[in-house]
């Protein structure tokens, strides 16, 4: 990562809430593709990272409760290990407009940090084998990047195995 607190675009309600905890972290913008099939993939791509090291940002219902799950790009939710990661009994994914709402983002650009209510997250742990991870930072075409250990502290996650091949 480069210095503290290098910024691209405009300040996004994730941006805003990562310079307001003092983290280090850095963005990176680039052109979005609307035809692009995978926002995720695309990002990886155009920022020349390897998809592993890329997290999608997902919402999922569990027990009732809209859940945060942030896993690689490259690997899809394991919605039972999501459930148990937060001691529920059943996790299905959201109803997209549900997730806009609660979150303040669209899809696509749901973003960890600075949702508009603070859902519990999970943090698939493989994030922990970098440095650095990138995520959403509030919109299509714009990650942060930014250590596993203040994503999930800023989000309060807990970390666990949620993702699969």
């Amino acid at each position: 990562m480069g210095k503290k607190n290098k910024r691209q675009g405009s300040a996004t309600p994730a941006i805003v809430a990562a310079t307001e905890a003092g983290i280090v972290f850095e963005t990176h913008a680039y052109q979005h593709d609307p035809a692009a099939p995978s926002y995720g993939e695309e990002a990886a791509e155009a920022m020349g990272v390897p998809p592993e090291q890329v997290f999608k940002t997902l919402v999922a219902d569990v027990d009732g409760a809209l859940t945060v799950a942030v896993v690689p790009v490259s690997a899809s939710l394991d919605l039972k290990a999501l459930a148990a990661a937060v001691g529920g009994k059943r996790a299905a994914m959201a109803d997209p407009a549900a997730a806009e709402r609660t979150t303040g983002y669209v899809r696509g650009g749901i973003s960890p940090l600075g949702q508009r209510k603070r859902l519990p997250t999970v943090l698939d742990a493989s994030a922990e084998e970098y440095a650095a991870v990138f995520v959403s930072a509030g919109r299509r075409g714009l990650e942060i990047e930014l250590a596993p250990s203040d994503l999930a502290e800023l989000t309060g996650a807990v970390v666990a195995p949620v993702a699969r091949p």
